[in-house]
């Protein structure tokens, strides 16, 4: 069995992008994840003052026009979410690095038909979300680079050039090459942007569905450890020996899930508040823009921001799901035991199962620190909330 094979198949797409923004955490390396990547840098400074900081003085310049304010919000929210995976990210390396170890041990370790295929399934409907993701971000820069396109062309020639994100640079950013490489670094910014925020969700969900397999396998070997006692093909100190290491494996999964709900729990209250907005915002943008300019609307503008909404919707909703599955894989463990043949064992060896049953009442899951849970519950109501912006700021702009 290629373990490299496996792993690259359940993590291809964030793999090579994690590597490419400089924060992959290669359980095959030896090096110190702390020192800082040149990679990491690049980005990081690239996300800072060539799309974050224009962004955030346009939102402050055009502070009291709803309207620039709208336009210029989703811009910022987005940058200012991928800078803080990307830090979250490259400062929590050394951790994810020891549970992705725990991943390639995992197909390492695996023996069975059955237990692969259950990863590789799992695996697949992952793989499935996360080119969602990468199909929709595609869409969405593909147009960006359109506009952003014909936007450079029109303004080569005038006096007062226009760069992406405008800005006041300490060079002259008006000045030939000065214009044409600000300009450029400014879109890859833009580019970079959309692959973070991509890159990293598509990591997190995806370390979330392999442990939901983890669980999955360890339900049914459960079940084969129980019938193998009650068929007599098992000695009863053979059975505590399994249930010993299906326990010490199960404890080893909460700890590995409630792992990645730390690193990531502040950021994903940050991803939930900026979705409504985002989604507010979006809605609001092609609402106006189809009612107050029906004759003339820039139809490449309103493309991109749909396919930007459906970017913002697909993202949420892979966390969403991810969690879900957690959730209710983790209370199926407690379920698996009232499944097997309980009923048939000695009655010594079937108080040992209640370890496993207490263990699993509590559901392991994705936080947004404790104001929320992420599930398809809240998915709807995250969609309600950010509808609820949009009609007051209907309102407010009606008023």
């Amino acid at each position: 069995m290629n373990v490299n094979k496996d792993l690259n198949y359940a993590f291809a797409l964030s793999r090579r992008c994690l590597w490419l923004i400089g924060v992959w955490p290669d359980p095959q390396s030896s090096a110190d994840l702390r020192r800082l990547n040149i990679r990491f840098v690049i980005v990081a400074c690239c996300l800072t003052f060539y799309v974050i900081l224009p962004q955030g003085r346009n939102m402050i310049r055009n502070w009291g026009n709803m309207n620039r304010m709208i336009e210029t919000l989703p811009g910022l929210n987005y940058g200012l979410m991928s800078l803080i995976k990307l830090v979250t990210t490259f400062y929590h390396g050394e951790t994810l690095r020891t549970l992705m170890t725990s991943v390639m041990n995992d197909w390492l370790t695996t023996k069975s038909d059955w237990e692969r295929n259950t990863m590789l399934k799992i695996a697949r409907r992952g793989r499935s979300l996360s080119l969602r993701c990468y199909i929709s971000i595609t869409c969405a820069c593909m147009f960006h680079l359109w506009i952003c396109y014909i936007k450079f062309r029109r303004s080569m020639h005038q006096s007062q050039r226009v760069l992406v994100y405008q800005f006041n640079y300490p060079y002259n950013s008006q000045k030939s090459p000065n214009y044409e490489i600000t300009f450029l670094i400014q879109l890859c910014g833009g580019l970079l942007v959309a692959l973070t925020n991509c890159t990293i969700d598509s990591f997190v969900s995806m370390f979330l569905l392999h442990v939901c397999a983890q669980l999955i396998n360890l339900r049914v070997a459960l079940n084969n450890t129980v019938d193998k006692l009650v068929n007599r093909t098992m000695s009863t100190l053979k059975f505590k020996e399994g249930l010993i290491a299906i326990v010490l494996r199960h404890e080893h999964l909460i700890r590995n899930a409630k792992t990645i709900n730390d690193c990531y729990s502040r950021v994903l209250f940050l991803q939930m508040l900026a979705a409504a907005f985002q989604l507010c915002s979006q809605t609001f943008q092609i609402y106006t823009m189809i009612t107050d300019h029906a004759s003339d609307t820039p139809i490449l503008k309103l493309v991109f921001l749909f396919f930007y909404a459906c970017l913002v919707l697909t993202h949420f909703y892979f966390y969403c799901y991810a969690s879900e599955k957690l959730i209710t894989e983790s209370t199926y463990m407690a379920y698996g035991v009232y499944q097997c043949k309980w009923y048939d064992l000695p009655s010594k060896d079937a108080r040992d199962l209640m370890i496993i049953v207490y263990r699993s009442r509590i559901p392991l899951k994705l936080t947004a620190e404790s104001f929320g849970i992420f599930s398809m519950e809240l998915f709807g109501n995250t969609l309600k909330t950010s509808m609820g912006y949009l009609s007051a700021l209907l309102t407010i702009k009606d008023g």
